[in-house]
Order: C-alpha cells, then structure tokens, then sequence
C-alpha cells in the first residue's frame, strides 16, 4: 500500500512487454540482417551484370524485369506453388511416418536392421527421375502419385537419423526405466524417443527439403499443375524473367519447408 491508502500501481508490466518486444525484434533484426544484406548485395550485382553484359533480356534477365514477371503473374505463381505445397507435403508426412516406423524396427532388432538398411539405402542411391516413370506407370500422375515420389526422398533420412538416435540413447537411462518398471512402450515413448529427438528432427528437416524437390520432378515429369510445372513452361518458351520468378516462389516454398520441423522442434518440450 502507498501512503494514499491504494494499492501500488502496476505500470512497470507494460514496460516489461514493451523490453520483452525490443529484445525480441533486436534478435529478429540480428539474424535476419546478414542475410538481407547479402540478398541486397546480389541483387545488385545481378542488375550491373545484366545492364553491362551484351545479353538479351531474354537470356539474362534484370531483377526488374523478375520483378514485374513476379508482379504479373503473382496469383498464378502462389496458385501453383500451393498445388506443390500439397504435394510435398504429404510426400514429406508419408516419408517420416514409414521412416520413423522402420527406424523403430531396426533399432529393436538386429535382424530386422540387417534386411532394412540395404533397401531403404537403395531407395535412395537410384535416381529419382528413374524411379518416377514406374510410379506413374503403377499409380497414374495424379497428386497421390506425386507425393508417393516426393515420400520416396523423404524416407532415407528419417529413417537414418531416427534410428542413430534412437541406438545413441545411454544405457543408464534404459537401465533407470527398467529399475522402476518402466514397459517396453514407456521406455519407447519416455526415454528413447525423447532422446532421439534431436536426430530425428534433423532428418525431417533435409526430408521436408526432399520432398519439395521430388513435388518439383514429378511436375516436371508429369507436366501437371504445380511450381515445377510453370517454370518448365517457361522455359520452354523462353520467358526466362517468369521462369526465375517462379524458381524465386519455390525458393520461399522450399524455406517454408525446411522452416515448419526447425520451428517445431524448438517448440516441442520433450519433458
């Protein structure tokens, strides 16, 4: 109580949001600037590359021109770039699901390790581009198909980096839960996955990258809708200023990708 009898005012906590805000937006702008002030620089260089060099625009296009490129066709770019989106990622999903479950079974048996690591490594050895005909041929070129491919890049690395992590889980936490009566399940669920959290996110953020690229080569393959579909299209018909547009759209796509599971791993609290 202050000496008029009321109680104390609480005017610091604005100031506290208001501190928390600032910090906030100074360790934005800290991670952020570097970045941005490389893209800037690019930019630049691209554009006195492009006005110096004796190169048709339509060889070697000047940011303006992407720029308008991106401008004009934004609604058909970010349409296209959603029917990619849906397919990565239920390729990415698919992927990381069949991977964690094989990298489950590895890691409870020898045996099972033995006949599953060669073939899930020969999914990933042979090309994606040699593969993809057979899918399509089995399944169609609808979007199920596609993402089937997209979940064929995604599984190598869940599988691998989910089952090193769950092999490097210490004994003498196994050994704990087991001293207090601890199942098979909750020592699963409590211990080891916990502690292959962070493996296994690493290898869900270079699949959620794979799937993106194996959405792409389907579009490319198929010729249907898609991201990978407009900058065949483009290139085809020698629009390169929309053609790098689009790559420019993937590029913000394919970032997404890789930032959803780096986002949700710092935000998941595995106790």
């Amino acid at each position: 109580m202050n000496s008029s009898g009321s109680p104390p005012s609480d005017a610091s906590a604005p100031d506290a949001v208001a501190r928390r805000a600032a910090g906030s937006a100074s360790a934005l702008a800290a991670r952020a600037g570097p970045p941005l002030a490389v893209a800037v620089l690019a930019v630049v260089a691209w554009w006195a590359a492009a006005r110096t060099a004796a190169v048709p625009d339509v060889i070697f296009p000047t940011p303006f021109d992407v720029g308008r490129a991106l401008a004009d066709h934004w609604p058909a770019l970010v349409g296209a770039a959603g029917v990619t989106a849906v397919t990565a990622g239920l390729g990415v999903l698919g992927g990381a699901l069949v991977g964690v479950l094989l990298a489950t079974a590895m890691t409870v048996s020898e045996t099972t390790r033995a006949v599953v690591r060669p073939y899930v490594v020969a999914l990933r050895v042979v090309p994606v581009v040699a593969v993809a005909p057979l899918l399509f041929r089995w399944f169609g070129d609808g979007v199920p198909a596609r993402a089937l491919l997209a979940a064929t890049l995604a599984v190598f690395p869940v599988t691998i980096a989910t089952h090193q992590g769950l092999a490097a889980t210490p004994d003498e936490y196994l050994a704990l839960a087991r001293s207090v009566g601890a199942s098979s399940a909750d020592r699963y669920l409590r211990v080891r996955l916990p502690a292959a959290a962070p493996q296994a996110f690493a290898g869900l953020k270079i699949a959620a990258a794979a799937g993106v690229v194996g959405a792409v080569v389907s579009e490319f393959l198929t010729l249907k809708a898609g991201i990978g579909y407009r900058v065949f299209r483009a290139s085809t018909r020698l629009q390169t200023a929309r053609m790098v547009a689009a790559l420019f759209v993937l590029a913000l796509l394919g970032v997404a990708f890789y930032l959803v599971p780096a986002l949700a791993e710092r935000r998941v609290d595995w106790g």
